[in-house]
């Protein structure tokens, strides 16, 4: 190889140094986290194929795409769109764009991060909605120099934001509990959920709790799967509603799915909250038109604050691992009420 190889591209250099585009990148740009040795040979292979950078791609290469990637496991459901809609405001201050991809199942997840090398090329860093990872997953990740932010599920070495997820479940049941209820049934996502989603599981986690404070032990015929969807809840509730002892009180694990569990109960006549209360979690903008009791987070924010970390160690060339958990309240309106029975 020689200076009269014609456009050399960075890729060209980290091969004829034996690195990667990202430390190419860094060696390039003078910073100090690159040993000198690995610098040395990264400006004579560079120096020997000719490379200099174009100012477009030296800004892509450089980490400067001006490009967050938004990840999302259901690009159409109401959380995700507020996520991205958080991500999005802080990144418009800032002078990013956004690219949403949805990634919805296992077989999509496993392509979406073995092709992250490509999407390093097109995108600063990375927020993951509510995707679950496998070990080696992560290990890709944190190896790729992205910087990435989790929201709703966490893991060792990368940062993660989300809603207290246990402490507001314990706030929509011990709800339920003070108002006498003791067969409280639980509408989670899926009860087989091979994404084995954390939100899930952390809700019921608080609902045991609750439950466990009280003295009450886990019924398993009051755990049912409502797949986070309308539909999903309303499946689920036909068959909580068919035991011989069913449930007075429902508490479901978002408000979509609470609202389908509202619509099956006032399809076979029951009266909500008299005969069966219900509460959920969101305070979906249609939670208010149907009264329903819910507990209250604020998905914008999730994504605002993963968006301003990103924003953060861009602009100061770093890396910091950060995690906070969100507060939730409990707000109470007309779809629950004092058991009868």
């Amino acid at each position: 190889m020689g200076t009269n190889d014609q456009n050399p591209r960075i890729e060209d250099v980290a091969r004829a140094a034996g690195v990667s585009v990202a430390t190419v990148s860094r060696a390039l740009r003078g910073l100090d986290n690159v040993a000198t040795s690995t610098r040395e040979k990264v400006q004579a292979a560079a120096d020997e194929l000719g490379y200099r950078a174009h100012p477009a791609a030296a800004k892509l290469a450089a980490g400067s795409s001006h490009t967050i990637g938004v990840a999302v496991a259901n690009i159409a459901g109401w959380y995700c769109a507020q996520v991205v809609g958080g991500v999005e405001a802080v990144l418009a201050e800032s002078g990013y764009e956004v690219l949403v991809v949805g990634v919805a199942g296992a077989e999509a997840r496993r392509r979406f991060i073995a092709d992250i090398d490509r999407m390093h090329h097109r995108v600063d860093g990375l927020v993951l909605v509510d995707i679950r990872l496998e070990h080696d997953e992560v290990e890709r990740l944190r190896e790729s120099e992205l910087r990435v932010v989790t929201i709703g599920n966490s893991y060792p070495g990368l940062s993660s934001v989300r809603p207290d997820d246990i402490s507001a479940a314990r706030l929509a049941v011990d709800h339920l509990l003070a108002l006498g209820h003791r067969r409280i049934a639980l509408i989670e996502g899926m009860r087989d959920d091979p994404m084995r989603t954390e939100v899930s599981w952390r809700r019921r986690e608080g609902y045991t709790q609750s439950l466990t404070r009280y003295g009450i032990v886990v019924d398993p015929d009051l755990l049912e799967g409502g797949d986070f969807s309308v539909i999903g809840a309303q499946e689920a509730t036909h068959r909580l509603l068919d035991l011989i002892e069913p449930p007075t009180a429902i508490f479901a694990i978002s408000d979509e799915m609470a609202m389908g569990a509202r619509g099956v109960a006032v399809e076979r006549g029951l009266n909500v909250p008299e005969d069966l209360s219900i509460v959920g979690i969101d305070d979906h903008p249609l939670a208010q038109t149907v009264a329903l009791t819910t507990v209250r987070q604020d998905p914008p924010a999730s994504g605002a604050t993963a968006a301003r970390w990103i924003v953060e160690d861009l602009q100061n060339d770093q890396c910091v691992l950060s995690t906070q958990e969100l507060e939730t309240e409990l707000v109470v309106r007309s779809t629950t009420g004092l058991a009868k029975r």
